[in-house]
């Protein structure tokens, strides 16, 4: 059976980037997110969101965070986390879902943090295309996105490292490895992509946890 013939929920490829405090969690500061559905045999885009996410007044903004183009005003002018996750929140409205991630255990734990804002996302498993490209693609030094856009001769887009440029990458990176781990008998149905590449939604962290998230570690995004 081809696999997109068995998969039957809406698959959304989803992307932050974020401020990295010393001492504190990971801030969110841009979000954007792809729905993918399988129509006419094909897995097709099916709309998207991004947002600037405004940072907590205490989070100092750097340069190094300004270095892909986004501005403190921008920032300091953006809506704050809860309005944003909230809207997207809102946009899910036909389940099943999958989240798909570049290292998505990122993903899952700036979600969480925000989970009383975004009850849907918070309880939406997600596959991380990390996991699917180690059983998919062998041999590999590196499984981060740049390394997977080589691979796949993707070209980078000129704005890597924003949220949107890297969710269209990412669904393209996801789309060949859903084909290939299929191919090579990795998986035939959405159970099977779970078990080789899922992760469960995290739970929300306690109050007084400030363990930091790697945001670009040697297999993140």
């Amino acid at each position: 059976m081809d696999i997109l013939t068995s998969l039957r929920c809406t698959f959304v490829v989803i992307d932050f980037e974020a401020l990295t405090p010393a001492g504190r969690p990971a801030e969110p500061t841009e979000v954007a997110a792809m729905a993918l559905v399988v129509r006419d045999g094909k897995l097709v885009e099916d709309g998207r969101f991004e947002s600037l996410i405004q940072p907590p007044a205490d989070v100092p903004v750097t340069s190094r965070d300004m270095s892909h183009g986004i501005t403190e005003a921008a920032l300091r002018s953006a809506p704050p986390a809860a309005a944003v996750l909230g809207e997207l929140d809102r946009l899910l409205s036909t389940p099943p879902y999958r989240l798909v991630a570049q290292h998505a255990s990122t993903e899952a734990g700036l979600i969480a943090r925000q989970g009383e804002h975004c009850p849907t996302l918070a309880t939406t498993p997600l596959v991380d295309t990390v996991r699917m490209a180690r059983k998919t693609v062998r041999g590999m030094s590196s499984y981060g996105l740049d390394e997977l856009l080589r691979y796949y001769s993707i070209p980078k887009p000129v704005q890597r490292h924003r949220a949107m440029p890297d969710v269209e990458v990412t669904a393209e990176v996801f789309r060949l490895l859903l084909e290939e781990g299929a191919a090579a008998g990795h998986w035939s149905t959405l159970l099977e992509l779970d078990a080789a590449a899922g992760l469960q939604p995290r739970p929300k962290p306690a109050a007084e946890a400030t363990v930091q998230d790697t945001l670009f570690g040697p297999d993140g995004g």
